[in-house]
């Protein structure tokens, strides 16, 4: 190898690095505390509460004398701003209860990384125990769908309703047609990629994801990048879902058979995370369900168009309950 290939190989390694380098500092997004987050997304009506070892963001609002309070779980790496709809058009009347889980937004990981089903059930279950809620409407979106039909299943006495919306928890090789991951989840799980994940965080990476998950990407503000980037970055989000991606979204649908209380299920029909076959499973499996599917909205419905969600929503909660479940 002659002087001046090598001189030309060294050259184009230099800017090789050099642009490894730029790339990385225009990215670098370390850890931030709850608190410095705080003042922007946890201003009244958020609160607090120490519960199994975490400090949990939740936002509890409407009138304490409601009998079925409504409580809303979002999905993976999301927060309890994802229903600020619904719980704006709802808390008039209803008390409205958000909650920001374990392993996301505020409420950080949990202390044993531990983001099992029956983890997340349990949580449910020492939050309701902690707000007095003797019976309550549980709704769930995703990971929180998952959740909430787990929970239904474990406390058919206190959950009155159920709410699935685009709610994972079958095995995704039932599917005919891969599933589309959004960008930032797919990072998370490869665990090569973890040490340089945990402390950048190009705000690109954010925005495709939420775009991926509408049915509109027009829709999705930069407003509401911010939420979804500055939750991501909470102390410990990053490892914590990376964990959560290890221990995987399946459940024992088995369980569906037991659910026995009025269940609505909202989907979108241009979900290509949770595709629409998960919808009409749902609906076979859960005896007595009612499926409205919205054909232009994507993942995150209840987000993407609040208003005409909300409408079933409403629809549903204004039923009666069957005479045995009447308080």
């Amino acid at each position: 190898m002659t002087r001046s290939v090598i001189r030309v190989f060294l050259v184009l390694l230099a800017l090789a690095v050099a642009l490894v380098v730029a790339g990385i500092a225009a990215s670098w997004a370390p850890d931030r505390t709850p608190s410095e987050l705080g003042a922007r997304w946890a201003a009244p009506p958020s609160q607090f509460i120490e519960l199994q070892g975490m400090r949990v963001h939740l936002r509890d609002e409407g009138p304490r004398d409601d009998p079925l309070p409504i409580v809303l779980l979002h999905g993976t790496s999301a927060s309890l701003h994802t229903w600020e709809g619904w719980a704006r058009a709802l808390r008039a009347e209803r008390r409205v209860i958000r909650v920001d889980l374990p392993g996301f937004a505020l409420t950080g990981p949990h202390p044993r990384d531990d983001y099992s089903m029956p983890a997340y059930v349990g949580f449910v279950r020492a939050l309701a125990d902690r707000l007095g809620l003797k019976r309550f409407v549980l709704a769930g979106n995703s990971l929180g769908g998952q959740i909430a039909w787990s929970a239904a299943a474990a406390m058919p006495d206190r959950v009155a309703r159920l709410i699935l919306v685009d709610a994972s928890g079958y095995p995704t090789e039932l599917l005919q047609t891969r599933q589309d991951i959004p960008l930032g989840f797919r990072l998370a799980a490869m665990p090569w990629l973890q040490p340089l994940v945990r402390n950048t965080l190009p705000r690109r990476v954010v925005e495709a994801s939420v775009r991926n998950v509408y049915g509109d990407p027009a829709k999705v503000t930069p407003e509401l990048v911010d939420v979804y980037y500055d939750m991501t970055l909470r102390q410990g989000n990053r490892r914590a879902l990376s964990r959560r991606m290890e221990q995987g979204y399946t459940a024992d649908v088995r369980q569906l058979a037991q659910l026995t209380m009025p269940t609505l299920i909202l989907w979108g029909g241009k979900d290509r995370l949770t595709p629409p076959d998960f919808a009409r499973w749902f609906a076979r499996d859960i005896a007595g369900s009612r499926l409205v599917v919205f054909e232009d909205l994507g993942h995150v419905p209840h987000e993407e168009d609040p208003q005409r969600t909300l409408q079933e929503a409403r629809r549903f909660l204004a039923r009666p309950l069957p005479e045995p479940e009447k308080l």
